[in-house]
């Protein structure tokens, strides 16, 4: 068992100028000793952030952590499997009228296909992905 790590975890670590250690011990203090990772749809998103930086300053210390969280944790890629999978869920969910991100989509069905939960502060998007384990941080 384990659980991927939302980027809106990372997004407030990164905000509250906690470092990479930091966060992660952090998050093992609330999930027990079990594996932690990121999808790779997470990466987007925090390079996202970076290039919308207000200041200088601020770009490097988004880099600098963004750096740091690439070689601290496991990063689980998009594979084939991952994307039908997805893929499926998606037009499942929107027949019936449910819009998901499609970041959050792939990062829940990243921790599924791991048989992982998510540790995230948005449950309410989360929570749309049937059999997803989802724990607040």
């Amino acid at each position: 068992m384990g659980f991927i790590l939302d980027s809106s975890v990372l997004i407030a670590a990164e905000r509250r100028g906690l470092t990479v250690r930091q966060m992660i011990a952090g998050s093992r203090a609330q999930l027990g000793d079990v594996e932690v990772g990121l999808s790779v749809v997470s990466l987007i998103e925090l390079a996202h952030g970076v290039a919308r930086a207000d200041s200088m300053t601020r770009k490097a210390n988004r880099e600098g952590f963004l750096r740091d969280l690439i070689t601290a944790l496991p990063i689980h890629p998009v594979s084939v499997s991952l994307a039908l999978r997805t893929g499926h869920l998606n037009g499942d969910l929107q027949s019936k009228g449910i819009h998901l991100a499609s970041a959050d989509l792939l990062i829940g069905m990243t921790a599924l296909e791991l048989g992982f939960g998510v540790a995230t502060s948005n449950v309410k998007h989360f929570g749309l992905i049937p059999g997803l384990r989802i724990v607040l941080l």
